[in-house]
C-alpha cells in the first residue's frame, strides 16, 4: 500500500548538503516526491512509497549528511495522492 510522508525537519539542515543527501537516498529507495528549503530554515520533504521504504527514509532524515545536525523531525503520513512522478529538489 502507497503511502505519503509530510516531513519538517529543524536544524542545521540548510548550505550542508541536507536536499541533496534526500534527493540521493529517496531515488535509490524507489521513492517520488520533492525535497526543499524552507523561508523558516529548515527543510520539507514530501515522499510517497510503500510504508518500508518511507520508514527508512524517515531514519535517514533523523540522521542527515555528515555536516547536519538533525535537531527535529515532525512527520505526517496521509494516503498517496499519486500526482508525484519521480524525486527532485523543488526550488
Amino acid at each position: 500500500m502507497r503511502k505519503r510522508m509530510l516531513a519538517i525537519v529543524s536544524g542545521r539542515v540548510q548550505n550542508v548538503g541536507y536536499r541533496a543527501f534526500v534527493l540521493r537516498y529517496a531515488r535509490a529507495l524507489g521513492l517520488s516526491g520533492t525535497v526543499r528549503n524552507l523561508p523558516s530554515g529548515q527543510v520539507e520533504v514530501v515522499a510517497e512509497g510503500d510504508e518500508k521504504s518511507l520508514e527508512q527514509l524517515l531514519a535517514l532524515l533523523k540522521q542527515g549528511p555528515p555536516a547536519a545536525r538533525v535537531d527535529h523531525v515532525s512527520v505526517r503520513w496521509e494516503d498517496a495522492s499519486g500526482t508525484e512522478s519521480g524525486f527532485h529538489i523543488a526550488w
